[in-house]
Parts: structure tokens; sequence; C-alpha cells
């Protein structure tokens, strides 16, 4: 009996943002008959009966913080023994290259890295430190995934890591899935619009406050618009008090967190990226595969890259609210109601297509070991 390579994919928890969605469209997705996989949720202690993947085993390890599952992590790794290990948030990287010379070997590391390391250090409130545990640890990696070129170019600048350790690969999009639940979902769109929608967690960088400063601009051109934002997070209180401060309480609806962001796409005018900077956000790729015609900031080079001079898509000149409101005018001034786009560049990001990198990094990792094991 030929024996599966054992892969062990590493998050938080289930249900939180696009880096969790990512991995758990990887477990669905990596070939059952290549691997062994298995899920490691570190600070989730229960597995709902809806989030268990069928033929995946779940590992629960139940820590209150990632930084305090160091022994648990350890235990894990050492009773599955996996032969490569790929992790999916800064912080849960950290941990895992940390632990590296006490997991048992051979075992490769893949990180995924989920934002512009320049952006996360400039902007995103962390400890003065973080520049040098990336330097420091993030060499202990033996891939190091981007989801685009620009923040491969960004990180090797910032962190001195050598090209060679880098792997730029799209985030998979279930593309068909998304059209459908969109194409199903019922319209709960009420008024006669325009009708703006808005995925994320309600965090400063998501600069969902720069949006809602847009819409009471974008008011003034057309009154009956309308904006829902999904998702959930700290800044909630200060996001609802600030619609009552622009007078917009009856034009904003908070909808929490939704399994399928795509059932508000039915009636939707148009979707909005307002983000201070980002990586490559799977909101707006599902935004994109639905068809909807988006408007953004340049929060990453990343997404100018992709929207720039698109059918379809418009950018922000800068990441202001001033800016934003008139590209929103601009775009529902130049869109049919219900128009959708096609967005030919979300064709790479196709579930098949971007597995199909995965596996081939996978592979080339795992026949590298095995060379140098024969090696030796």
């Amino acid at each position: 009996m030929i024996m599966r390579p054992r892969v062990l994919l590493l998050i938080p928890h289930f249900g939180g943002g696009g880096a969790e969605a990512v991995f758990a469209l990887l477990a669905r997705g990596l070939s059952r008959e290549k691997y062994e996989i298995h899920i490691g949720l570190v600070t989730q202690a229960n597995i709902p009966a809806e989030c268990a993947l069928e033929g995946v085993p779940t590992h629960a390890l139940g820590a209150r913080r990632i930084r305090r599952a160091a022994l648990r992590l350890a235990a894990l790794v050492r009773r599955l023994r996996p032969q490569l290990i790929l992790s999916g948030m800064f912080h849960l990287n950290f941990l895992v290259l940390l632990l590296r010379p006490f997991f048992p070997r051979p075992v490769r590391i893949i990180v995924r890295q989920n934002g512009t390391i320049s952006s996360a250090i400039k902007f995103g409130n962390q400890p003065a430190y973080t520049r040098l545990l990336y330097r420091a640890l993030y060499r202990r990696a033996d891939k190091i995934i981007c989801q685009s070129t620009a923040m491969a170019s960004d990180l090797a600048r910032e962190l001195g890591v050598e090209e060679s350790r880098l792997a730029v690969l799209p985030n998979p999009v279930d593309v068909l899935a998304i059209r459908i639940a969109a194409e199903q979902s019922t319209n709960s769109w009420s008024g006669c619009g325009p009708h703006l929608v808005a995925v994320g967690r309600l965090a400063k960088e998501k600069g969902f406050d720069l949006l809602l400063e847009s819409l009471a601009s974008v008011r003034k051109f057309f009154p009956d618009a309308d904006l829902v934002i999904a998702g959930s997070g700290s800044e909630k209180a200060a996001l609802k008090a600030r619609c009552s401060e622009l007078g917009l309480d009856a034009a904003v609806r908070f909808a929490g967190n939704l399994d399928q962001p795509a059932v508000l796409f039915q009636g939707a005018s148009a979707f909005v990226l307002s983000s201070r900077h980002e990586g490559m956000p799977n909101a707006l790729l599902e935004a994109a595969a639905a068809g909807l015609p988006i408007v953004a900031t340049a929060a990453s080079g990343g997404i100018v890259d992709l929207l720039r001079n698109r059918p379809g898509a418009w950018l922000a000149t800068e990441i202001t609210s001033a800016a934003l409101a008139d590209s929103i005018r601009l775009a529902l001034e130049g869109l049919h109601p219900q128009e959708r786009f096609t967005h030919e560049f979300i064709e790479p990001f196709r579930l098949e297509s971007a597995i199909r990198g995965y596996e081939e990094l996978i592979d080339a990792l795992l026949d590298e070991e095995e060379m140098r094991q024969a090696a030796r």
C-alpha cells in the first residue's frame, strides 16, 4: 500500500475572514488520492457539525490565544508527523516557524502571507518588534506564498527574503458556487437604490469609516443610495455612531457575518472595497466572480494590477473618503441598472486552477525532500 504524504493545514479557527475561507477551500479541493489532509484549528475547542469536512480529520486544540498554543501545537505535530505543514495567518506563521526546531524531521513548512508586509507593519497597530519577528522567522519557511507579484516584491524588499523562497499563488475562489448563490438568492434590497455592498471585518484597516463618509457625499447626487456591510469586528459600535453623525441610520444596514456574502449580490448595484491596506481580499474576488461592478481603493499593488483599466472596475485615486466618493459616483453615473461584467481577471482564481498551483508547489517541496533523503 502506497502511503500518501500527510499534509497539515493550520488556521486559528473556522468561520473567520478570507484566510480561513481559503483554507476551507484547500481542504476540500486538494487531492485526497495524493495527500492525507488534516486540519488543525488552534483557537477552536469544538467543531460544529456544519463545519466538519467529510474525510478530513480535524483537530481542535482549543487554545485561548495563538501565542499560548505552543505546547498543544507541538504535541499535535509530533503525533501526526506530517510531511508538510501549511499555515495561513501571520501570527500563527510566527508560532509554527518558532517551533520548527522542535518538530519531528523531516517536515516542510509553507506559510501563506495574507497581507502586504509594508502596510501591515505601518498601519496594522503591531508592536515595534514585529518587523524583527518577520525577518528572523520567515527565513525558516521553505516557501512563503503571496497572492500577487506586488506582494512578493514588497515582502522581498522589506524582509530581505530571497526570491527562491517566494511563490505567487492566487486565492482559490469557487466561482460556480458564488454565481449560483448570487442567482438563486432573494433580492433583499428595498427602495430604488442604487444599492452598494461591502464585505469585511469591521476593523480600521478595512476603511468602512471612509465608506460611510463617501456614502454621505454620494447621496447628494443619488439621494436613495444605500449600503449593506457584511462582517463583524471591534469597530461596529464606532461605525454605527458615525452613521448617526452622518444621518445615515436609514441608509446603512450592518448584516453581520454571513456564510455566503453572495446572497447580498442579487439586486446590488456595485461592490465597494474601501480598505486602507490589503493583500488580495477574497470579498473582492467573490464580487468579481458574481460579475458585480467594483469600486475600490488602491489598497495594494496587487489590487491595482488586477483592476486598473478593467471594464466594470473603478479605482479611487487616493485612499480618502472624497476620492472614494468620486469613484462611486462615476461608477453609478455610468452603469445601467443591474449591469454585470465578465471580469476575465477572475479566471486564474478559479478553484480548479488555484488548487492545481498549490498542489504543484506541495509536490515540488515533497519531491525535493525525497531527493535529499535519498542522497544521504
